[in-house]
């Protein structure tokens, strides 16, 4: 499964990196209530919080991308979430659970426009998984695109005030 969503940004590619990293998506009233019924953090949603829930940086690249990895059981209501770094996510390999992978990346467009996009991929580890996080998929979906794109929104709305 992949998602992926993106916006056009009037700032420098620096500028609307830094604004990413230092993003807390709990500005947001919707991913405040989404994370809150999913269990996660309800104070400052930062990509360096996540981390408290199982989120990996699995790689950066300064001004251009940044990866993040998890891996669980998300179609679960737990998500029963498993603590990972970026050297084990690659060879993970549990049958029972998926791994995502969230990325952040900066298109500089030129004329002091960017591409802001952000995509995610989620590989099953087994069939049955499979099966399990395609419904689980079907519902939460919509809500799990709103996140990004308010997340995009919210770095456009810092990004070109800072410029």
């Amino acid at each position: 499964m992949v998602s992926r969503q993106e916006i056009e940004i009037q700032a420098p590619a620096g500028i609307v990196y830094a604004e990413m990293r230092a993003l807390d998506m709990s500005r947001s009233w919707v991913i405040r209530t989404l994370f809150t019924l999913r269990g996660l953090p309800k104070s400052a949603i930062t990509l360096d919080a996540l981390s408290g829930v199982g989120f990996a940086v699995l790689s950066e690249e300064p001004p251009h991308e940044i990866v993040l990895g998890l891996t669980g059981q998300f179609w679960t209501l737990s998500g029963r979430l498993l603590r990972t770094n970026a050297e084990d996510f690659p060879n993970f390999s549990e049958s029972g659970y998926a791994k995502a992978a969230w990325n952040f990346s900066v298109k500089d467009e030129g004329g002091g426009k960017v591409t802001l996009a952000t995509e995610t991929r989620v590989l099953c580890l087994d069939e049955v998984s499979r099966k399990r996080f395609l419904r689980y998929w079907s519902v939460i979906s919509l809500f799990s695109g709103w996140i990004r794109n308010e997340a995009l929104r919210l770095i456009k709305e810092s990004a070109e005030c800072a410029a």
